[in-house]
C-alpha cells in the first residue's frame, strides 16, 4: 500500500493567537493577533480517504492543494496523510496597501462597539474604579527595564547594522525606496519613481544608508504625555524625535536632552477630559542619580570598524539579529500599555492616547479633510516598518526576472544578518521560501504543476 505525504503551509503568526470573539453582527468570526491586524482564518486541514494530495505552485507565490479521485490514477491509493507544521513551508508576503487606501483598523469598529457596550453593562449600578497605570499619570513600573532594554537595543541594532554595511553590501534605488542586499541589484522591474516609464520599471541601483534599511519614524516629543494636544500653530515649536525613543521616554528612560514630567501621585479627575494633579509636596526630593542608567550611544562614522574576520561576522550577525527581536518584541508590550496612534492615509505616527491637531496630512483626499490625520491605532509594523527584501538564494546565483513567483522575501535586517551568517529564526522561514526548489530554467519553471 502507498501513501502520498503533502505538506500544506499553516499560519505562520510568530504571535500567540487570542480567542475568536464573539460578535453578533454578520461579519465572520475573526481571530486576533496580538500587535498586528485581524485577518479570516483559514480552514483546518483534515484527512481524506481515497483521495490524492499534493501541492502546486500558483501565481504571485501563494500555495494551494488540489486532490484527485483514486479511480482517476492508475495505481491505488487508499488515503491521504497530511501533515500539518508549527511554521509553514510558504507564506504569502505582507500585503502593500495603496495610497488610495485607508489602512484598515487592528480591531473593527463594531467589534470595539459591542466591547464598549459590554463594559458600560458590567459597571452600571458599580462604583467606579480608579483609573489604573499609565492611564492615572504614572508609570507601569515593571515595564520601566524593559524600556530601558529596548532603547538599547535600539542603538547597538544601528551600531551593528553600519558595521555589517561594510561587509554586506545593500544596493537602494536612486528613484524610488526599494533597496535590496546584494552586491547586484534584483532585475524586478518594480521601480515607480521619476522617469520610470522611460526606464521601463527598471530600477537605478546605487549606495545606500543604514536609514533604508531600519526606517526611522519620528513623532512629538511630549513634555507632558496627558496634557493638551499639540495645536497646528504649534507644530514646529515641539521637537520631533525616533518613534521608539519617544515610547521609552514616556515608559520611563530618562534621557537629560529630552525633559519629561513625572508623577509621583495619581492625578484627580474632575471632568470627561479634565483633571488636576495632586500635591507631591508632602514627598521626599527625587534622588540625585535619576540619569544614571547604563545607556549606549550610537558611534560615529569614523568609530565604524568592519569585522576583522568570517567569525566575528558570524558573531556580528547573531548580535544583530537579537537586538532586532528585542525591539521588536519589548517595543509590543510597551504598546500594550502605553497608547501609539498612527494615522489611517500616511505613515504619521504620535505616541499618546489621542494624535496631535497638526494639519499636515498630504496624503490621498487630503483636501476634504483639510490635511487633518486619520488616527487610529498602530500594530508593531507601523512604529518598526520591516521593509522586506528578495532573498537571495543559499546557491549564490542572481535573480531571474523569469522565475520571481519562486523567490521568498524576509525583513532587510534579517536578509543581512542571514547573508552573513547568523541562523534564521523559524517564523521568517515562511515567507523567505527557504525549504521551495526553485527551477533552474524557465523551462523548468513551465513544468511545475
Amino acid at each position: 500500500m502507498t501513501e502520498t505525504l503533502a505538506i500544506r503551509p499553516s499560519c505562520s503568526c510568530p504571535y500567540p493567537l487570542l480567542a475568536p470573539p464573539t460578535c453578533s453582527s454578520r461579519l465572520p468570526p475573526l481571530r486576533c493577533f496580538v500587535g498586528l491586524r485581524w485577518s479570516a482564518p483559514r480552514p483546518q486541514v483534515r484527512e481524506r480517504p481515497n483521495a490524492v494530495a499534493g501541492i502546486f505552485k500558483g501565481t504571485g507565490g501563494r500555495g494551494g492543494r488540489f486532490r484527485a479521485h483514486a479511480s482517476n490514477i492508475s495505481q491505488p491509493f487508499s488515503r491521504t496523510i497530511v501533515n500539518t507544521n508549527e511554521h509553514a513551508q510558504n507564506a504569502d508576503f505582507p500585503r502593500n496597501y495603496s495610497k488610495r487606501e485607508k489602512k484598515p483598523f487592528p480591531i473593527p469598529v463594531l467589534e470595539l462597539r459591542r466591547r464598549a457596550k459590554e463594559r458600560m453593562k458590567k459597571a452600571e449600578g458599580k462604583p467606579k474604579r480608579p483609573l489604573p497605570a499609565p492611564k492615572n499619570g504614572m508609570l507601569v513600573k515593571r515595564l520601566i527595564p524593559v524600556a530601558y532594554r529596548m532603547y538599547n537595543a535600539r542603538i547597538l541594532l544601528i551600531n551593528n547594522l553600519r558595521r555589517l554595511m561594510k561587509v554586506i553590501p545593500v544596493k537602494g534605488c536612486k528613484y524610488c525606496s526599494e533597496i535590496h542586499v546584494g552586491s547586484v541589484g534584483h532585475p524586478f522591474r518594480t521601480c515607480r519613481g521619476m522617469s520610470s516609464d522611460k526606464r521601463r520599471g527598471e530600477h537605478d541601483w546605487g549606495s545606500t544608508l543604514v536609514d533604508a534599511i531600519f526606517v526611522p519614524v519620528e513623532a512629538y516629543h511630549l513634555e507632558d504625555r496627558l496634557g493638551k494636544r499639540i495645536p497646528h500653530d504649534q507644530r514646529f515649536d515641539v521637537p520631533r524625535i525616533p518613534a521608539l525613543v519617544e515610547l521609552c521616554i514616556q515608559a520611563g528612560v530618562d534621557l537629560p536632552e529630552y525633559p519629561t514630567k513625572r508623577r509621583r501621585k495619581p492625578i484627580i479627575k474632575i471632568g470627561r477630559n479634565e483633571f488636576v494633579d495632586a500635591n507631591e509636596d508632602d514627598l521626599p526630593d527625587l534622588e540625585p542619580d535619576r540619569f544614571e542608567h547604563p545607556i549606549l550611544a550610537e558611534l560615529h562614522d569614523d568609530e565604524i570598524m568592519a569585522p576583522a574576520s568570517p567569525g566575528e561576522t558570524v558573531a556580528l550577525a547573531e548580535e544583530t539579529l537579537e537586538a532586532w527581536q528585542i525591539v521588536r518584541d519589548d517595543a509590543l508590550k510597551l504598546m500594550k500599555s502605553y497608547a501609539v496612534r498612527v494615522c489611517g492615509y500616511c505613515p504619521e505616527v504620535h505616541i499618546g492616547a489621542s494624535g496631535h491637531k497638526a494639519r499636515n496630512c498630504g496624503a490621498f483626499k487630503h483636501q476634504q479633510r483639510n490635511g487633518q490625520h486619520g488616527w487610529q491605532a498602530a500594530v508593531i509594523d507601523d512604529l518598526i516598518p520591516p521593509r522586506y527584501v528578495w532573498h537571495m538564494p543559499e546557491s549564490g546565483e542572481e535573480l531571474q526576472r523569469d522565475l520571481k513567483s519562486f523567490y521568498g522575501q524576509a525583513p532587510a535586517v534579517v536578509e543581512m544578518c542571514f547573508q552573513a551568517g547568523a541562523k534564521v529564526p523559524e517564523k521568517y522561514k515562511a515567507t523567505m521560501r527557504l525549504d521551495v526548489g526553485i527551477p533552474a530554467s524557465l523551462r523548468e519553471a513551465e513544468m511545475v504543476v
